[in-house]
């Protein structure tokens, strides 16, 4: 965990560091620092947001779970980003619609809905940094929707593990958990790691899978 001194955190932010100084002094006065631990829940569906997180350390991984039990992961927010979740539920004044988990240890700079509402109103540079963050994070959202309608689960499961893999090209990961990433039942991944492993693009092991033909599993990826 980074020990982030409390003047210190707006600088790590670039659209917060261009703040004027009345604004900085606000945020910094207002703000305090939380560590959240690996696992833990970071907000929960139903819940009303009522502080902004700016993430210094760790990521934040925001999942979605339907009325039938199906998950989906929808994006991951890392350090140096808005949790943009937060975000909508503090412009909407309505309760979280998925779920944060700390992936790994977190640390953040948490400010009160009362300043966030204060500094937006006010602040033209605060307002642009969070909009911006915001318009990013839902053409994010809208991609991968756009892949999961239209995508084959083939070329999605094989830029996942591109994406998920170490620099050795392994995948610390299950099938229900990569089955959660995609948005499908583990069965499915199941049987495309399996004719994967059978061309002889991984090798598949209990809670591992190893890349083994990086550029033909990258072809796949692309396909249409």
């Amino acid at each position: 965990m980074i020990n982030t001194q409390p003047e210190a955190w707006v600088e790590r932010f670039p659209g917060l560091s261009q703040l004027d100084a009345s604004t900085k002094s606000a945020l910094l006065a207002g703000s305090k620092l939380v560590d959240i631990a690996m696992g833990s829940s970071v907000f929960a569906p139903g819940k009303t947001a009522s502080n902004l997180l700016f993430l210094l350390a760790g990521t934040v991984r925001v999942q979605q779970t339907s009325s039938s039990g199906h998950e989906i992961v929808l994006y991951r927010a890392h350090a140096g980003e808005s949790c943009v979740m937060t975000n909508a539920c503090l412009f909407a004044y309505q309760g979280n619609s998925a779920e944060g988990i700390a992936e790994t240890p977190v640390q953040a700079a948490s400010i009160p809905k009362q300043l966030f509402d204060k500094l937006l109103a006010e602040s033209s540079s605060f307002r642009d940094f969070v909009l911006y963050a915001f318009s990013r994070r839902i053409t994010d959202l809208f991609q991968m929707v756009g892949e999961v309608a239209f995508k084959r689960l083939d070329a999605r499961l094989a830029e996942k593990l591109l994406e998920l893999a170490d620099e050795d090209g392994v995948v610390t990961t299950t099938h229900q958990k990569l089955s959660v990433e995609l948005g499908t039942a583990r069965e499915v991944v199941s049987r495309h790691l399996k004719q994967f492993q059978l061309n002889g693009l991984v090798e598949v092991s209990r809670g591992k899978v190893a890349i083994l033909d990086r550029p033909e599993l990258i072809a796949v990826s692309e396909k249409i």
